[in-house]
């Protein structure tokens, strides 16, 4: 056997005896906001956490400012316990934008992040290629460079390039008599605490913060529906507000990352079975709202 014909070969036993990279993510690189060091995607996912697990959990966000990095925030933080009952236990969620950016959303939204001791990892990418390689969608008219970026956001708004952004916003007016979505009451107890507006959906304890009433579950007909007509808007109407434009100095892209795409790019997430060496779950955005339901999420981890 020749010298290169043996090195291939130890090279495929070595990949076997450690289980190989994730594949889309291979070599792909975002900045860790702890340390400032870069990690390789890749091997993030591919690798268990020292305190045990067989699964991970990568979550590819959109720029700080954006309803779908604040929802997949939100949706992380209240699902956290449950992902880890089901041995996800190493989480990493990858923002398109600067560290204090990233350090700001996830501080409004209350995400436990290993910044401040917490479970998640918290990860920047600025110019979005980490979701790029994975092919996360990438809105209205990406390859045209003299349209404006807001202007390909306005047409995101109504379908263009991201056809789930209409059904996704239209749903958080109507509810769904079916699929409850938990996170959405604890979202807004999180906001209300920190003094955002519409501050009175939710009756809170003044001393825990604990919901002691959901005035949705009032509502005539309606209110014993798991997601309540209603509730993800107003939710949505807290987030835009209180987070996006109170906020958008310090979460808005910079020009780099305009230029970048950034503005109009969507996330997606991936959880890896590390035993296995096989992705569970491979989630794209289709649209603006239009995040991973959670819910899903854990159906198939069970």
């Amino acid at each position: 056997m020749t010298t290169s014909k043996y090195i291939h070969a130890l090279s495929i036993s070595l990949l076997l005896a450690t289980g190989a990279a994730y594949a889309p993510l291979a070599g792909v690189s975002a900045r860790s906001v702890k340390t400032s060091s870069d990690v390789d995607l890749g091997d993030f996912l591919r690798s268990s956490s020292p305190v045990g697990g067989d699964k991970t959990m990568l979550v590819l966000g959109t720029y700080a400012a954006d309803f779908n990095a604040i929802e997949y925030a939100q949706r992380l933080r209240y699902y956290l316990p449950e992902l880890e009952k089901r041995g996800v236990k190493k989480i990493g969620l990858v923002l398109n934008c600067e560290e204090d950016a990233a350090k700001t959303l996830v501080d409004l939204v209350d995400l436990p992040c290993d910044t401040t001791g917490g479970i998640v990892t918290l990860l920047v990418d600025p110019l979005g290629e980490a979701g790029r390689k994975f092919g996360v969608g990438r809105g209205w008219r990406p390859e045209d460079s003299d349209m404006s970026p807001y202007v390909k956001l306005f047409g995101m708004l109504w379908g263009l390039g991201a056809w789930a952004t209409l059904p996704a916003v239209i749903g958080g007016y109507i509810g769904n008599p079916f699929t409850a979505q938990p996170w959405i009451e604890d979202a807004m107890a999180v906001g209300q605490k920190k003094g955002r507006w519409p501050n009175m959906a939710l009756i809170l304890d003044e001393t825990t913060g604990s919901v002691l009433t959901n005035k949705f579950t009032e509502l005539p007909l309606v209110g014993k529906w798991p997601r309540r007509p209603l509730e993800l808007a107003t939710l949505r109407l807290q987030n835009m507000i209180d987070i996006s434009i109170k906020n958008w100095k310090e979460l808005a892209p910079n020009d780099e990352a305009l230029n970048a795409g950034v503005l109009t790019q969507l996330g997606g997430c991936i959880i890896f079975d590390t035993t296995k060496g096989d992705a569970i779950v491979e989630f794209k955005d289709p649209g603006i709202c239009a995040v991973a339901n959670f819910e899903d999420l854990l159906e198939k981890l069970n």
